[in-house]
Formats: C-alpha cells, sequence, structure tokens
C-alpha cells in the first residue's frame, strides 16, 4: 500500500497517533483484517497480548517508555515514514522509535530534530525488517504472522531503536525519514536519569529454563559501587516470550558479617508506579519508583521478589560468582529469618541494575568473562572491576563514579552465541555491537565506557582484522552518544588449548592497533600488566587461575590496581 504523499507546508507537528496510516494488527479471527506489508500480511491481536504487550499499554524497553498504540484490531496503529512531522517533547540522552521494516532489512533514512531553541539537526532512523531482522535486537518475537489466507508460524519481530540527542536541549518536534517501508508505532524521548548514578549492574545472557519457579522468593545478593540517599531497583524480560509477574519486592542491606540471606534490618518493600508487584511484559522492564532508603558505597544488599509464577524460563545472568537464595514456597520477601531459604542460586535472574540518588555518574565494563570474574573467589568480590570500584571510593581526585560490570563470560564483538529470541541452555550473550544500546548506552548515568573484550573472538579464529573494525564500530557508536572510551588490550592465553602461536599473533595484532589508534580516549594496557616478561604470549604462574586464559584472585586485582584514575 504505498504512503500518501506529504505537502511540503505540511510542517505543523501532530502527535504520532493523528498520523496512522496503517494498520498492522489483526484479530486471529479475521486474519485478513489488516495489512501490514502491503501484501496482506499482519501481526497477530492475540500474539501481542499473550507477549504483554496490551493496547495502550505503556512498555520501558532500553530505558525509554513508550505507548503500545491504543487501537482494536484493524484500526490504524503506525506509521508509514514519509516526512511527517511529530510533536514530541522533552529533554534526556536520545530519541526511542518503537519501529519495524516491511521493505527488507535496513529500511530508513535521515530525519530531523527539531529543538524549542529553534535549531535542528539530522538524524539516522533504520529499522530491520519485521519478518528476517536479527533477533538480537528485537524488542519483542511473536510466533505467528496473519495472512488473508490464515495464520502462519512464522515469526514476527519489532524493534526499538534509539538515537542520540544533543545534551542538555530540549526537543519540540521529530520529522520522520522519508522511508515508507519504515513503520513507527510509537516515539518518545528517553531521559537521561537527573539525579541517578547506577551503582550495580548484571547483563542478561541469555533465557533459560529455571524452575520452575511457582510462588517462590527469590534474594539477591549484590554488591554495590557508589552509594546514596535513594534507591530504586530494575528488572529486565530481555529475550522473553511471555510476561513474567513479580508479586512483591523489598530491598535491604545484609547483616554486617552474614554470609547467607540475613539482613541487618527488617527488608522495605518497593513499589511500581505505586503498586506493589508488576507484570514486565515480554521484551520490557521495570523499574521501582524511587525508595528513601540509604546505601552505602561498597555495600551488600538483598533484593527480594516474590514470583507467583510458573516461571519456567527467565532471562539470566549465569556467572554470579555470588550465592544467592531460593525460597520454600510462599512470599518471604519481608522475612528477616533466612529459614525460609532452603536453596541456593549462582545466576542472577530478572536483576539487571541498581541505582542510587545523587552521585557523579557511572563507569560502564563492556567486556567477557574476565570481566565477569570467572575463577574469581566467589562470595568476595574479587572481579577487576569491584577492585576500580573501592579504589574510587578510597579517593577524592576525581568523582568516585560507580562501577558497572557488564561482562558476560564467553561474550564476543562480533557474534552472538546466544542467538537472541528463544529458550536456551548458551547463556554466553549476543555480540557486544548487538548488546551496545541495552547494556551501555541504556545504562543509568554512564559517562565513561571501558571495552576489554575479544579474546573469545580470537579463539573461535576471528582475524585482527574484522576484530579491530568491531572494536572501532564500538567507539565511534560510542561517541555518537557522548561518551568517552577506554580500550583495553587483550591478555595473552598462551598455554590454553584453543590459543596456539597463531592466535597470538593476531592478538598482538590487536593490542599494537589499539595501543597506537586515535579511535579511542585513552588506554588500558591489561596486557603489559599481566603478562609475563619471559614469555610474553603467556601469564606468570602468580597471575594465572591455573587454566592459563582467566588470571585469578591476584592477576585480577593487579587489573583493577593498574587503572590510571584520570583517564575516568
Amino acid at each position: 500500500m504505498p504512503a500518501a504523499a506529504v505537502p511540503a507546508a505540511a510542517t505543523v507537528p501532530l502527535p504520532l497517533e493523528r498520523l496512522y496510516d496503517n494498520a498492522a494488527v489483526s484479530d486471529d479471527s479475521r486474519p485478513g483484517g489488516a495489512d501490514f506489508d502491503g501484501a496482506g500480511a499482519s501481526l497477530s491481536a492475540q500474539d501481542l497480548a499473550a507477549a504483554g504487550w496490551t493496547p495502550g499499554r505503556t512498555l520501558t524497553v532500553q530505558g525509554a517508555r513508550l505507548a503500545w498504540p491504543r487501537r482494536a484490531p484493524g484500526e490504524a496503529d503506525n506509521v508509514r515514514s514519509a516526512g511527517q512531522w511529530v510533536r514530541l517533547s522533552g529533554r534526556g540522552d536520545a530519541l526511542a522509535f518503537l519501529v519495524a521494516g516491511t521493505a527488507g532489512d535496513a529500511t530508513g533514512g535521515t530525519g530531523t530534530v527539531r529543538y524549542t531553541d529553534g535549531t535542528t539537526a539530522p538524524y539516522p532512523l533504520t529499522a530491520p525488517d519485521w519478518r528476517t531482522g536479527p533477533p538480537a535486537t528485537k524488542a519483542v518475537a511473536l510466533p505467528h504472522v496473519n495472512t488473508p489466507g490464515g495464520r502462519l508460524a512464522r515469526q514476527a519481530r519489532l524493534y526499538v531503536v534509539t538515537v542520540p540527542l544533543a545534551p542538555g536541549r530540549a526537543v519540540a518536534a521529530v520529522r520522520l525519514p522519508v522511508a515508507p517501508g519504515l513503520h513507527v508505532f510509537a516515539v518518545s524521548v528517553r531521559s537521561h536519569a537527573p539525579g541517578w548514578t547506577g551503582s550495580w549492574a548484571a547483563p542478561t545472557g541469555g533465557c533459560p529454563a529455571v524452575g520452575p519457579w511457582t510462588d517462590r522468593t527469590l534474594r539477591l545478593v549484590v554488591h554495590t559501587s557508589a552509594g546514596g540517599p535513594r534507591v530504586r531497583l530494575r528488572f529486565d524480560n530481555t529475550f522473553a516470550g511471555a510476561p513474567v509477574r513479580i508479586g512483591a519486592a523489598t530491598v535491604a542491606l545484609r547483616a554486617p558479617g552474614a554470609a547467607g540471606a540475613v539482613p541487618a534490618a527488617a527488608p522495605v518493600a518497593l513499589s511500581f508506579d505505586g503498586a506493589a508487584g508488576v507484570v514486565i511484559p515480554a521484551g520490557a522492564q521495570a523499574v521501582s519508583d524511587p525508595l528513601d532508603f540509604a546505601v552505602p558505597a561498597g555495600a551488600d544488599l538483598l533484593v527480594s521478589f516474590h514470583l507467583p509464577g510458573p516461571v519456567t524460563a527467565a532471562p539470566v545472568h549465569r556467572l554470579g560468582q555470588q550465592r544467592s537464595y531460593l525460597s520454600e514456597p510462599g512470599d518471604h520477601t519481608a522475612d528477616v529469618s533466612p529459614a525460609a531459604y532452603t536453596a541456593t542460586l549462582t545466576s542472577r535472574p530478572l536483576l539487571t541494575g541498581v541505582d542510587v540518588g545523587g552521585g557523579p555518574g557511572a563507569v560502564v565494563t563492556l567486556g567477557d568473562s574476565i570481566t565477569d570474574g570467572d575463577r574469581s573467589t566467589p562470595d568476595t568480590n574479587r572481579r577487576w572491576p569491584d577492585v576500580l570500584a573501592a579504589r574510587l571510593r578510597r579517593q577524592s581526585a576525581v568523582p568516585r563514579y560507580g562501577v558497572l560490570n557488564q561482562g558476560i563470560s564467553g561474550n564476543r564483538v562480533l557474534t552472538d552465541r546466544y542467538p537472541g529470541d528463544g529458550v536456551s541452555a548458551e547463556q554466553s550473550g549476543v555480540s557486544a555491537l548487538h548488546r551496545l544500546d541495552r547494556d551501555v548506552f541504556a545504562q543509568t548515568g554512564v559517562r565513561t565506557l571501558v571495552v576489554f573484550e575479544g579474546v573469545n573472538d580470537l579463539l573461535d579464529g576471528v582475524t585482527a582484522a574484522p576484530l579491530i573494525d568491531g572494536l572501532r564500530t564500538i567507539a565511534d557508536r560510542a561517541h555518537a552518544r557522548g561518551l568517552r572510551v577506554l580500550a583495553a588490550t587483550i591478555l595473552p592465553c598462551g598455554g590454553h588449548s584453543r590459543c596456539p602461536a597463531a592466535v597470538d599473533t593476531e592478538r598482538t595484532a590487536v593490542n599494537a592497533w589499539i595501543r597506537s589508534t586515535g579511535a579511542f580516549d585513552g588506554l588500558l594496557d591489561f596486557d603489559a600488566v599481566i603478562r609475563d616478561p619471559a614469555h610474553p604470549a603467556r601469564m606468570p604462574a602468580a597471575y594465572d587461575s591455573g587454566d592459563h586464559l582467566h588470571p585469578g584472585d591476584a592477576g585480577l586485582a593487579a587489573l583493577g590496581e593498574s587503572v590510571d584514575l584520570r583517564l575516568l
């Protein structure tokens, strides 16, 4: 269905819903009742409802609040992007678009942002195709496509795409690109969360089978970096195919010296838009209401949440390196006694962030298992980002930033280990390139990005040139968001079964580029810190965990202690 031409004089911005000119959603009883792609195919209203994407529902995805259109099946619910001016307001770090393409991958073009001071700026907007786009970056996947001939068991996908805004300027309107195959369902300004600092984070690496958990309470132990007088928590249902319900949630300080699930005082209840619990749609997230609760820097929090269930699969960060706890049946979020918590967890389901009020912002460490703390001593917070956070707390020469550990064991720069969709035992995440928006740009108060990744690509046979291109792309995309970007050199892995001399040759080439390129704002020469001077392709025994790939506690401490804090 061709898009109507927009008159050149039609520059008065209108709310997006006033511009809807295409129907994307049909009822399964009338599968030909909408025509999303011009060939009669459409999204299933029943599939959307099963995912929690009900008409008028406000969804938070990648930190942006976007409303799914309040339209009945068969009614116009999206705009075919053809140069329309959309009324919009707010200050933030990015525009967020809920979109899909119907003309093949990379459908899009260049639009215009108009600020309230009268200035304008171009922005690029590209939407993956709703049928063939990558699952790794989708917001939600639906299991069927409706056609006039009936329902097909073929996946449909919707995407949230963000583009950076000029810092500090208020948005007045947005002109959509001239790209009729690009469909826009919603647009908003993503707030940059003034007054908040990220204190703890854990990225989602996959969506494995769990439990199943019915009427169980999880009590997760998290270690803060920055402190503050208020707190809010973030739960992510990333990669999931169905909503998850949190019946109740609390936060408490862990009792001093306690090794288990013992709070120092009665846990304090959290709320979500004023309610005790929340249902998180597939692919979305929930952020708790601000709570006056003093969070010390460098402290253990107990975050407890009740899952009425059944929960058979959940987004998970696999390598917690920290024991957390699972209760017997019942809502035990308010329990002071640990008696109900009879089982332990070593992964981190659903909880992805802890923010504190005030503070100077955060440093994000994007990495793989070495950043994730693999082979460090569990329950002791000896990952190198923990060491960095402790150093920041002990000094006053630079701001005492929060440190957000976004390491995923097994993660790669260029390719996805977890495909980005479906229940899977694979929990090494989508690629660093595919998770930048969620795990870096959407993080609360992010100021600086540290990139320390690439060894898994090399171990899998990637050569230096494509890895360098990937690292350069990360730097370019982060700079476009106004971030300071530091790069760490890749550690030696000689002696590991998958790290022959040929791999070390490629590693050395990547490190030479990192040391000499102008793509980054600073260098962390971790290779120079950790290598054996007598055998530069290997770690010395004092730093080696024993597998010749991961440093042990002493090696991780050396990395964290080596960071020049002035670079942050």
